[in-house]
């Protein structure tokens, strides 16, 4: 008997959400330590474009030190608490609720396909970001 299972292939990302941009609030936000690479693993729900509306993104945003420009950036662009910004503090309740724009893509990591997260802007460019120029016909 066969059965076929959607996700298995490691060329097909199991997500149902493709690539792209996406206006999200942070649904979940959970700290993760490991020895060469902190992370905070965050859900994230869709609220733009319409289509995909409820959709759920899972990604990791590391924090070593390495890392911590993009962390940074996507703390300023979801309009973290600047006074914790200042004082070099993540509050995981504090990120719940958070919204911006995430562009995602996908990778392949030891055969298994995740979601990375590539840009981050703040909500109110969501409308300027997705708007795109009106391509002239050809006659």
């Amino acid at each position: 008997m066969k059965r076929q299972i959607h996700g298995l292939s490691a060329s097909t990302p199991a997500n149902d959400i493709p690539e792209g941009l996406y206006l999200v609030r942070v649904q979940r936000a959970r700290y993760r330590w490991h020895k060469l690479k902190p992370f905070y693993e965050l859900s994230f729900y869709v609220l733009q474009p319409e289509a995909l509306v409820g959709g759920a993104i899972s990604a990791r945003l590391y924090c070593s030190p390495k890392a911590l420009w993009k962390l940074a950036w996507f703390l300023r662009d979801f309009s973290y608490c600047q006074e914790l910004l200042e004082q070099d503090e993540i509050d995981v309740h504090a990120l719940v609720g958070l919204q911006g724009v995430v562009q995602i893509s996908f990778e392949i990591i030891n055969g298994c396909s995740t979601v990375k997260l590539n840009a981050f802007a703040p909500a109110t460019d969501w409308e300027h970001l997705i708007m795109s120029p009106a391509s002239p016909e050809v006659a």
